[in-house]
Parts: C-alpha cells; sequence; structure tokens
C-alpha cells in the first residue's frame, strides 16, 4: 500500500471530560477523563494505522507538550515540529446520553521559521515514500506578524513534486482559498454546511448535495466526498455518486468520526485493486468510510484503536436523489 502523510499545522492536545448530566452554568463532576495527542490529521493518521497503514503525521505541537506527545499511542507516527510555549487544548464533554460538546481552543500563529520547518518536514515525508498520499487537515495557522494564513504554496508544490495524490479537509478561509485555486486536490471532504457554504446555496436533498459537489469538482477536484452525518456521506466525480451509511453500535463521542471517515476512505480506496476482482473502488472507498466513521463515534476518545469490527455499510450506486436531509443530519 502506498504510504499517507498527513499534516495538522495546528496540532492539539485533546482533553474528553465524561458527564452524567450537563446544565449550562452549573457545576459538573466528570466521571471520567483523558488526554492525549491529537489534531484532524493525526487522528486521520492513528486510523489509518490501526488499519494497517503505513503513515506519518507531520504535526506542529508546542515545547511544553513535546514529552507527553513521545509517551502516547502515537508516539511512533509523529514527526513533530516543535514551537514554544504550551499546545492548544480542544475540548469535549460527552453526557450520559452521548452528546457531545466541543469547545477548541483558537489556532496559534506560526512564525516563518516555523513553517519553513513544517514544510521541510512534509517535503521529507512524501519522498520517503512512494506513490503517497498527502492529507492537509484541521485548521491552519496565521503567519505571525502578517494577519494572513500560512500559505500551502511549497506544500502543494512538494506534493506535485513527488507526484502524491491530496486529500483536504479544512473550513472556512482555509477551505476559501483552496477552492479558489483547487488545481492538484484529489479529493475534498466538506460537510454538508461547509459545501453549502461554498456554492451559496442551501442543501435540502441528496441531489442538492450532488449538484453543489459537482459544481466543487468543476472547478478541477477529483473527489467530493461530503458528510452528512447521520444521513450518511456521498462520494462525488464527474461521472459517479456513490452514497453510503453505516450504523454505530453506540454513540459514546462523535469528535473524531469524521477524520476516521476520511482515513477509511483512502484506506478503501488504496486497497480496492486488491479486494476482489471486478471491485469498485468509489463503493468499495464509500463503504469503508462509513464503516470508520461509525467505529470512531463508538469510541469514547478521539483516537480509534483497530479496524471496525461487526459494522457493515449501506451502499447505493444510484441513490435517490430527491431524498431529503435529515435537519439534524449535520450536527
Amino acid at each position: 500500500m502506498t504510504g499517507i502523510v498527513t499534516l495538522t499545522a495546528a496540532g492539539a492536545i485533546d482533553a474528553t471530560y465524561r458527564v452524567g448530566i450537563l446544565r449550562r452554568g452549573a457545576f459538573a463532576r466528570a466521571d471520567s477523563y483523558t488526554r492525549e495527542v491529537s489534531g484532524k490529521g493525526v487522528n486521520v493518521s492513528a486510523a489509518l494505522a490501526a488499519g494497517g497503514a503505513t503513515t506519518a503525521a507531520v504535526v506542529v505541537l508546542g515545547a511544553d507538550d513535546v514529552r507527553f506527545a513521545r509517551c502516547g499511542l502515537t508516539a511512533a507516527l509523529l514527526r513533530i515540529v516543535e514551537v514554544p510555549g504550551a499546545t492548544r487544548v480542544n475540548t469535549s464533554i460527552v453526557d450520559a446520553d452521548g452528546a457531545t460538546t466541543k469547545v477548541n481552543a483558537p489556532t496559534p500563529p506560526l512564525s516563518a521559521e516555523a513553517w519553513d520547518a513544517t514544510v521541510s518536514a512534509v517535503r521529507d515525508e512524501l519522498a520517503a515514500r512512494e506513490q503517497p498520499w498527502l492529507v492537509i487537515s484541521g485548521s491552519l495557522p496565521e503567519l505571525a506578524g502578517t494577519h494572513a494564513l500560512v500559505d500551502l504554496t511549497a506544500i502543494r508544490a512538494a506534493a506535485r513534486e513527488r507526484g502524491a495524490r491530496v486529500a483536504v479537509d479544512t473550513s472556512g478561509a482555509a477551505l476559501d482559498a483552496l477552492l479558489a485555486d483547487p488545481a492538484g486536490i484529489d479529493l475534498l471532504t466538506p460537510n454538508v454546511d461547509e459545501l453549502s457554504a461554498a456554492v451559496g446555496q442551501p442543501l435540502t436533498t441528496l441531489g442538492d448535495v450532488v449538484t453543489a459537489a459537482r459544481e466543487i469538482v468543476a472547478r478541477g477536484v477529483g473527489i467530493v466526498l461530503a458528510s452528512m452525518g447521520a444521513d450518511g456521506l456521498l462520494a462525488v466525480t464527474d461521472q459517479r455518486v456513490v452514497f453510503a451509511r453505516a450504523e454505530a453500535p453506540h454513540v459514546a463521542n462523535t469528535a473524531g468520526a469524521g477524520d476516521a471517515a476520511l482515513a477509511g476512505f483512502l484506506l478503501g480506496l488504496t486497497r480496492a485493486p486488491a479486494a476482489t476482482a471486478g471491485a469498485d473502488p468509489l463503493a468499495v472507498a464509500a463503504a469503508s468510510a462509513a464503516e470508520w466513521g461509525a467505529h470512531a463515534v463508538a469510541h469514547a476518545s478521539t483516537l480509534v484503536a483497530g479496524p471496525p469490527q461487526g459494522i457493515r455499510a449501506l451502499v447505493d450506486t444510484a441513490p435517490d436523489l430527491t431524498r431529503a436531509l435529515n435537519p439534524e443530519g449535520d450536527a
């Protein structure tokens, strides 16, 4: 299997509290607490490794937390770019009903030197692999003193030089910038809200999602993997639409489910030719994405351990495009 390099330019420590009842403005004592190195690309690499893929996670972390990171479950995967100070903390509070309340710390700016070191680390990791994938995932920091996001030009050039395929999972201004110049993006993974904002239209049916995804594909993106939350997901190309949905055995924590789904899609896409004779790579990948996403939801922590067991996706290569989306589907 091809190697997969992930980039998390805004690394994080994920703190997860489990409480019985969460009431706004009231005191609550947690039943349990976990702390782990995270950030979207790290989550993707953790799931990829759990699925048997070769992966490396380039991640920017504060020096105060590097020792902790090197002792964690993902330590062997991490290519750490160290910056002064502490790493931002993203907090999830999961109540007895399985609802997750999440508060992410702001993304600190990066110095020019730190960004250069990040680009160099990505370039080195890509050079060490044959026909790699590069996954650019999560928030992008500002370049210190500029009030502008770090420039991905050098990252994208490194991917081109190494013949790497590029997947992107980001939002906000970073997504807007990439959609203005999407050349070389092979896979984009917006949720319904992000896709709606990108095309400036409300999306209320599967057909609306497909139309919006095809508008993005027409700009030069190879595949749009649109997450619809409880409504499942759609993998859309210029010629194909595949719907997939899987039921989680139970809901423990929704944080990181999208990252696991992206990892599952890549696992399915890179393994499909070897799966069975005549396998449909897009359908295999979509099913794998749905299964890994459902698997992640059943995990108490952000990071998944091991591949899905006993979870099977419903896949439809000709879905009913008139089907209405659940208004809470992407919650």
